[in-house]
């Protein structure tokens, strides 16, 4: 059994921030129906693709049931009420004012169901003026203070992550699961409103320094906090932590490769200098890394000052390394096309219950029959029915 195993949850999300949320409840052992307009969640036509199964799409929802109804209609709108009475938790995204313009917003779903513990991933937040603001994370970067931030710093480059959308689904994650505990006390649900720009200020552990006026210093990222990335003489690149600008790390540092007379360099004789000078420092170590054999090497020459070193892998490396394999951090799963694909594994391994990837991606669509028939006791015709009138819909290979 999962952590969450008997809890149903009905996501209305799309594209990102909602969806990783709710494929960590499934790897927790929820029952998530992920309910899909007619159009299909935008992530679906993405590339690359295995068979007819978008990665990106697959890797955020792998593991639910799918529904595909077309909420324009009345006649589906009553069938999520419906559903929303079965169920523990509704998770949306949506701009602030779209799920009760459809009546599916918290008031209307909690008349249905009191002990409902409702999400609501936005922008902005639920209230205020820039609540109907359209947002996506690298708008949430800009003006939360991120973008800024990596321009004074020298790592500074394209950033190709949307941080916003996975911290956000993580921050909803917490507020659900608290929702849901404090339910077992009081026996009714709420409303929990995540926005992305608060969590953007939440997570940046800089943000104190910001807010008490951004003054430079070298101990920030835009001061030259990123790490040194020296190349062994086996042409493998290492990361190593620490920030050279230090007290302390720049003493470990020219103690580990038998260089003290740079303590006596003016270049680096203070914080100020060698942060100054960080490129000559820098080249100083690499003469060092450059006769080291292998990074294996270098960590171990390391391991007294205590300076932790890590090899600079792609995304695959890293998926097929031997930690990798032992932990079980990448998973195979059905393509259903005849083939596999790999996701990324739930980060979490509990000592009395079962967690991670399960199911397979769903086709849109594709459990209609299934959750209708399951929740509601919809026969088969009803829902054929359903179909055939477009307040439902279906898209599975081979099908129209």
């Amino acid at each position: 059994m999962g952590p969450l195993d008997g809890v149903r949850v009905l996501d209305f999300s799309m594209v990102m921030s909602g969806p990783h949320c709710t494929r960590m409840l499934v790897d927790l052992g929820a029952d998530v129906v992920k309910v899909e307009p007619p159009d299909g969640d935008l992530t679906r036509f993405f590339r690359p693709r295995a068979g007819s199964i978008a990665l990106y799409h697959a890797q955020q929802n792998c593991g639910k049931r799918n529904l595909s109804a077309d909420l324009h209609r009345p006649e589906a709108v009553e069938l999520m009420l419906r559903l929303v009475e079965r169920v523990d938790v509704v998770v949306e995204n949506f701009r602030p004012g779209v799920m009760d313009r459809m009546g599916l917003g918290y008031a209307a779903t909690s008349a249905r169901n009191p002990r409902l513990v409702y999400a609501s991933i936005s922008g902005f937040g639920q209230h205020g003026a820039s609540a109907g603001r359209r947002a996506y994370a690298d708008i949430i970067h800009a003006e939360m203070g991120m973008t800024e931030m990596l321009e004074r710093s020298e790592s500074h480059r394209d950033n190709p992550f949307n941080h916003a959308d996975t911290y956000t689904g993580l921050e909803c994650l917490a507020g659900l699961l608290a929702a849901l505990f404090q339910r077992e006390r009081t026996g009714r649900g709420q409303h929990v409103d995540v926005a992305m720009a608060e969590t953007m200020l939440a997570v940046n552990e800089w943000a104190s320094r910001e807010l008490a006026g951004g003054a430079e210093d070298p101990y920030s990222p835009a001061g030259g906090r990123a790490t040194p990335v020296l190349t062994t003489a086996d042409g493998r690149r290492v990361v190593v932590t620490g920030n050279l600008v230090t007290r302390g790390v720049f003493e470990s540092w020219c103690a580990c490769i038998a260089r003290p007379e740079l303590l006596e360099d003016p270049r680096f004789a203070t914080s100020e200098a060698r942060l100054e000078n960080r490129g000559a420092l820098v080249a100083e170590l690499q003469v060092w890394a450059g006769g080291v054999d292998s990074p294996e090497a270098l960590e171990h020459a390391l391991a007294p000052a205590r300076l932790a070193a890590g090899v600079v892998r792609s995304v695959e490396e890293a998926g097929s390394s031997a930690w990798a394999r032992e932990r079980g951090a990448v998973v195979e799963v059905d393509d259903r096309s005849g083939g596999r694909l790999r996701l990324p594994n739930s980060p979490w391994r509990f000592s009395g219950a079962s967690t991670g990837v399960r199911g397979v991606p769903a086709y849109r669509g594709e459990h209609n029959r299934e959750v209708l028939e399951e929740l509601l006791g919809m026969g088969a015709e009803e829902v054929d029915a359903l179909e055939a009138a477009g307040v439902l819909s279906r898209r599975l290979p081979g099908h129209s």
